[in-house]
């Protein structure tokens, strides 16, 4: 579905969300390539959304020379071992401690926690005679492996690598050669580097690559989406001493998810740096971070909402002569968005012009969306009115905001540290208000994010109308022409408000405007036509887009058309579903073998929903979480099956799955539904101990309903209060029924014995006290109900 990040500073996503997609890094917008003058972005100089960094592709031009660097492929001196080009450039002949392995004095110890890359042996297996199964030696080999690559024929490089892995590459210079050119190639071709990769750390031979190699791997493994490789690679160098180009980390820390991951691997870099000797580091100019490497680090704070963090590497860009430009000042509206600070985001841009750091219209598209976020859509329409008007005194507006917001924060939070960051000295109404050094009209991806503060608000009818306004715009101002997102974010808004009918016309005018939907938007309709439960349209959907548009389906696509046979009761169509996104070659995510086993649930199979669990288990592209658990836990409790469902909880607990709140409200619909009400009682105290502050009104309503119907009107009491404290209103109507019809003649006996009335007695106290709570004629009027009530006169009396 169509993800619009309020506090990114962007509303693009890539068009698929799918793993099995193929990758187009050539064109991808969310990788431009980088020149290395500035470290920015070369295609669109005012994006914020350091999602990734490409690297350009090497040319055979480039590809001529022994050594590549990440910066335009400028030539290196040769590998160890007197290698030379054999084209007719010149390069120099390097010993093997030459600074093109970048190594620190001493090497880093390896952790014995590290990463798989690191975990083998770094020395080389013996080759026996060293001699490969024909007969000739593997040196002969190799040499001939570094013809080819020296010739710039990778292809034919990598089949002969592959018809005998156990050997080739078997020298520095062919491993490391080999493994730089497989990186520059596109697409799913990195796969092949991986492969190498693979290679080389079964046989313990990674030690053969070079800083410069291992650089290119981990920047093409982050711009294939493979952020855990590029992680691993640059864990791997760093414990070897060797100091990765900052193309590559940087890559990675935009990339790595979640974020806190990114900041120890951007500090783990920044420790390495600091302990590397200066000679080593004036060689070695291109690991120094700058700029972009900063503000991936800052952005990877402000999505973790670390305000003291982001203050420190604010703070620190000094430290490696790295200026703040327009993109750090828009991660730092993002900053201050996410620590709820609406006046500091207001004051953003008058700091940036008092810097003199020109603003982008991203700055814009960044003001907008965080007001957006904070629910102040007046505001975010007041900017976009005056970007329309091409005013330049758009900071006196929003000083008139900052003035009127009162959320200075306490001096011990951290928020606190964002001020000094963006106030300047002195109280605004001294200062002057600066104006802008241009007009900025505003863009389609401006327009986009302020319908998705109207979409937030339910003001459909004004997603349309922007729609509408935006088309006529479009004939003097290309830059407002609607996109796929904008079309995307106005089906969205239509299909939450259920108006499927207007949401398909939407569809049919893409195609006419020259917009063709994408895989997300298709996902979206069908999202919609599931949750209306018309199955039937969303089949024909699906056909169309899969054989009329020609657009491959995704994980999500079936993952959304299961769950509409889930919603259907359709549990052969989810299996069928399923069974062709594994024919199509598309991997199962967890989502996908969750949904197919509540598909089993919801239809009374549970031995086929463990089936699918057990398949889930076995799978390693997928891991199992809590949710797989809870849903195979309530597959066994809507049918009753108490003490099975009880026997996966405590093999979750021993795989060290801690239950939750909707692992115990399963079980308390379980105990419900077998008629246990002893169970119940253990169940609540379980919940008291474990997660009484998460419990929430299914959880506390199972067992409320469990313990009335069972009589236990004294644990109903402390449930039903402990629902009024969180502020949930329990159904008194229903339990009053429930009391009338089932318990409203159980001490009107007069017959029974003095024993029975005994025992009686205790019971009938609660019993009184909580035909208080409900209303009903009670020994109590008068006084507040409560649990420890004193005995009533007359209390032997059973009538």
């Amino acid at each position: 579905m169509l993800r619009c990040s309020l506090w990114s500073g962007h509303v693009y996503t890539s068009s698929s969300s799918s793993p099995s997609a193929p990758l187009d890094h050539s064109s991808c917008a969310a990788a431009p390539a980088i020149s290395s003058s500035s470290g920015r972005p070369s295609g669109d100089p005012n994006r914020t959304d350091h999602t990734a960094i490409a690297v350009p592709l090497a040319t055979p031009a480039m590809l001529c020379c022994a050594r590549y660097s990440l910066y335009l492929l400028q030539p290196h001196p040769s590998f160890p071992g007197g290698a030379t080009c054999s084209c007719s450039c010149s390069t120099a002949t390097s010993s093997s401690s030459g600074n093109h392995r970048q190594r620190l004095h001493p090497p880093a110890a390896l952790s014995p926690t590290t990463t798989s890359l690191s975990t083998l042996p770094l020395t080389h297996p013996p080759h026996g005679d060293g001699h490969d199964e024909d007969g000739a030696s593997s040196s002969d080999a190799d040499a001939a492996l570094l013809a080819l690559l020296r010739a710039h024929d990778t292809d034919a490089a990598y089949r002969l690598f592959t018809s005998n892995p156990s050997l080739l590459p078997s020298s520095p210079t062919t491993a490391s050669r080999l493994l730089a050119q497989l990186s520059f190639s596109s697409g799913a071709a990195f796969s092949r580097a991986a492969r190498l990769l693979q290679s080389l750390r079964a046989r313990g031979a990674l030690d053969l690559l070079d800083a410069n190699s291992l650089s290119l791997a981990a920047a093409a493994a982050a711009r294939s989406r493979d952020a855990r490789l590029a992680h691993s690679l640059l864990l791997y160098m760093l414990r070897q001493g060797l100091l990765p180009d900052r193309r590559a980390y940087t890559a990675a820390v935009a990339r790595l998810a979640p974020p806190t991951k990114a900041l120890r691997l951007f500090d783990a870099v920044l420790r390495a740096l600091r302990r590397a000797p200066p000679e080593l580091l004036a060689a070695s100019a291109t690991c120094l971070p700058d700029t972009a490497a900063f503000n991936a680090a800052l952005s990877a704070c402000a999505d973790a909402g670390d305000c003291r963090r982001f203050r420190e590497l604010f703070d620190g860009m000094r430290e490696w002569d790295a200026a703040a430009d327009a993109l750090t000042y828009n991660v730092v509206i993002k900053m201050c968005a996410r620590a709820g600070r609406k006046g500091l985001v207001a004051r953003v841009l008058e700091h940036m012009i008092s810097a003199s750091v020109a603003p982008c219209t991203t700055t814009f598209h960044s003001l907008v969306a965080a007001f957006v976020g904070f629910g102040d859509i007046p505001t975010a329409e007041r900017i976009v009115q005056a970007m329309r008007e091409q005013r330049k005194d758009i900071c006196l507006l929003l000083r008139a905001v900052a003035m009127e917001c009162d959320d200075a924060p306490d001096a011990e939070q951290d928020a606190a540290l964002l001020d000094d960051i963006v106030i300047a000295g002195g109280s605004m109404a001294e200062q002057e208000v600066p104006l802008l050094p241009k007009a900025y009209p505003p863009n389609a991806r401006v327009y986009t994010t302020l319908m998705k503060g109207y979409m937030n608000a339910g003001r459909v009818e004004d997603v349309v109308t922007m729609l509408r306004a935006m088309r006529r715009e479009a004939e003097t101002a290309p830059a407002s022409r609607p996109d796929h997102v904008t079309y995307t974010t106005v089906i969205s808004a239509l299909v939450a408000a259920g108006d499927m009918a207007r949401a398909r016309s939407v569809l049919d005018e893409m195609a006419v405007a020259g917009v063709p939907p994408n895989r997300v938007t298709y996902n979206v309709m069908l999202n919609g036509y599931c949750q209306q439960l018309q199955i039937g349209k969303a089949r024909e959907l699906f056909e169309e887009m899969v054989n009329g548009a020609g657009i491959q389906p995704g994980v999500v696509t079936y993952n959304t058309l299961m769950d509409g046979c889930v919603l259907s009761d359709d549990s052969a169509g989810a299996l069928a579903f399923f069974n062709e996104m594994r024919s199509r070659g598309i991997a199962p995510s967890t989502v996908s073998y969750t949904t197919l086993m509540k598909a089993f649930a919801v239809s009374g199979q549970p031995k086929m929903a463990h089936k699918v669990f057990e398949e889930m288990e076995r799978d390693p592209r997928v891991s199992v979480d809590r949710a797989a658990w809870n849903m195979l836990v309530e597959c066994y409790c809507r049918q009753g099956h108490v003490e099975t469902a009880k026997q996966v909880v405590e093999r979750m607990k021993e795989r060290g799955v801690q239950p939750d709140v909707a692992t115990y409200g399963s079980l308390a619909k379980g105990v419900a539904a077998a008629r246990k009400p002893g169970e119940a009682l253990v169940l609540w105290n379980e919940v008291q101990e474990r997660c009484l502050e998460e419990a929430d009104e299914e959880l506390l309503g199972a067992l409320a309903d469990v313990c009335v119907r069972a009589a236990f009107f004294r644990k109903a009491l402390e449930i039903v209060a402990c629902m009024e404290e969180k502020g949930i209103a329990p159904n008194k109507t229903r339990y009053r029924k429930m009391y009338i019809e089932m318990h409203s003649r159980m001490f009107t006996s007069k017959h029974a014995s003095q024993a029975r009335q005994d025992r009686r007695r205790e019971r009938k106290r609660a019993a009184e006290a909580f035909k208080f709570w409900l209303g009903l004629p009670n020994s109590y009027y008068g006084g507040e109900w409560r649990v420890e009530l004193p005995p009533l006169e007359g209390d032997d009396d059973p009538s």
